[in-house]
């Protein structure tokens, strides 16, 4: 959650780096824990369009689902949330086989914009090509440089289905746009595809009933702190401490002291106690 949210800050911390800022070493920080934002730090609500979403549907109404793909969909996150039920969700690799995915690539300033295929206005290509690259196309200030600016992923032949003039057989290399000509080629490579097994397991029903599960694992007490150490954790809790003293060490040697919800080599979340209130912590070292 906190590294999420201190990565997410990297753009506007780039933008000051040479007056000499940046991401910050180390980080403690505090949040208030309510019963949703707990649900929300360790499940994941997927958007009802989603292949998360429509797998773990498909199991609870079926007891199991398939699903093929070139990645799993629950290696961050196995705890989903549809409507106010939550869910574990097992996602098991069967057999696997390779696949060849497409890649439209386009130029939007080619030195010569001559069709060696054929040209096509913009507005005349099926929708299964429009809805792939209209996000580029739309762009006000499209990348430009030599040779092909930008890649638009289509996926294999089967998910592109028999709707493109561009997979798996290319028929256009320049697309007309608001009298821009654009020049465009398509290339492929050969990659893995699984088949995956779903099945759920129904953890609780309610956000409050979910949250009182994760506390009885994860929640502990932070007591017996210096005057030193109570400083750090109120200014964790004010807006986070990003100083590398010995109060700072020695404050988060006693929270990684307890089991994370999420623990790396240099970083985690906890979830604790501090004068009768809980707090979402994440901890940077």
């Amino acid at each position: 959650m906190r590294r999420r949210r201190f990565l997410a800050s990297g753009a506007t911390l780039l933008s000051v780096a040479v007056a000499g800022c940046g991401h910050p070493a180390v980080v403690l920080d505090m949040d208030d824990a309510t019963a949703a934002d707990i649900a929300d730090e360790v499940s994941m609500s997927p958007d009802p369009t989603s292949a998360e979403h429509t797998v773990v549907s498909a199991a609870i109404e079926n007891g199991t689902a398939t699903r093929r793909g070139r990645n799993e969909l629950f290696d961050q996150i196995d705890t989903v949330r549809i409507d106010e039920t939550f869910y574990d969700v097992s996602e098991t690799p069967l057999e696997s086989n390779e696949v060849t995915v497409y890649e439209v690539r386009i130029d939007f300033d080619p030195a010569d914009s001559t069709p060696e295929i054929g040209a096509v206005d913009y507005e005349e290509l099926p929708e299964a090509d429009r809805q792939r690259l209209d996000p580029i196309i739309s762009d006000d200030n499209p990348p430009s440089g030599d040779g092909y600016d930008v890649g638009v992923g289509y996926g294999t032949a089967e998910e592109v289905g028999d709707g493109s003039v561009f997979v798996p057989e290319q028929q256009y290399d320049i697309i007309v746009h608001d009298g821009d000509r654009y020049r465009l080629t398509v290339s492929t490579r050969t990659t893995t595809e699984t088949e995956y097994r779903y099945e759920v397991t129904e953890v609780a029903s309610g956000v409050d009933s979910f949250a009182d599960q994760i506390r009885d694992r994860y929640l502990f007490t932070l007591t017996g702190l210096s005057e030193a150490e109570r400083e750090v954790v109120e200014e964790a809790i004010d807006g986070g401490y990003f100083q590398d003293d010995k109060a700072f060490r020695s404050v988060t040697d006693r929270i990684r002291e307890h089991d994370g919800i999420e623990v790396t080599d240099s970083y985690g979340t906890w979830l604790l106690s501090y004068e009768q209130v809980d707090y979402l912590t994440y901890v940077e070292w």
